[in-house]
């Protein structure tokens, strides 16, 4: 036990220095790699160098119950846009707040998206929202970008729901949390985060 523990211990710093360049790969578009080729390395030199050592070890530490939740997810978004849910959300929310300027739809686009993301996943999210926000942006002719990076923030900054995002999920088993526990703690925080936001995204990305 010991021993092993040594190994993992020497290793770490190995682990994370490729993780760090796997991530510099990824950020940098001068660097002629793909993110799936870089991951692809990444995982190769992970066990080259010994860091990885046990396929039953890495089997155990994955919280299955998330993974299996999080896939299941997926679909809802396929769902809804077939069955037309999504073209209806955004009429509704041209219709409702189309009138009051694009500050209040974008809004609504950012407050849909977080209410979306406390039940299904945040990639089930953004892939639904996305085109609801675009459309949504067209229809009052204002630029979607400041529309689009509402979406992306508002399915990855939930913090109201263990279903939201891969993070919430896997350590609700291990922290021993409720529902409501995130309920507390998250709900302000992410309407705090969607207002400032409303605010701050026109000032990065024009109407």
């Amino acid at each position: 036990m010991k021993a092993a523990k040594v190994i993992f211990d020497y290793k770490s710093p190995v682990a994370a220095i490729i993780m760090l360049l796997m991530v510099l790969t990824m950020v940098f578009d001068f660097i002629p790699i793909a993110p799936v080729t870089a991951v692809l390395i990444a995982s190769l030199f992970v066990i080259l160098t010994g860091c990885f050592r046990s396929v039953d070890a890495a089997y155990k530490t994955i919280n299955w119950e998330s993974v299996v939740l999080i896939g299941a997810m997926m679909p809802m978004s396929t769902a809804l846009e077939k069955t037309g849910v999504s073209q209806m959300v955004s009429e509704t929310l041209v219709n409702s707040l189309g009138a009051f300027g694009p500050y209040a739809l974008l809004a609504g686009i950012y407050f849909t998206t977080s209410l979306l993301t406390m039940f299904i996943s945040n990639t089930a999210t953004a892939v639904l929202m996305a085109p609801i926000a675009l459309v949504a942006a067209q229809q009052v002719g204002v630029s979607p970008y400041a529309f689009l990076f509402a979406v992306t923030l508002g399915a990855s900054m939930c913090f109201a729901s263990p279903f939201s995002t891969p993070p919430n999920a896997l350590v609700m088993k291990a922290g021993n949390y409720t529902f409501m526990d995130y309920v507390r703690v998250g709900l302000p925080l992410q309407l705090i985060i969607g207002i400032v936001m409303t605010f701050v995204l026109p000032l990065l990305f024009p109407f």
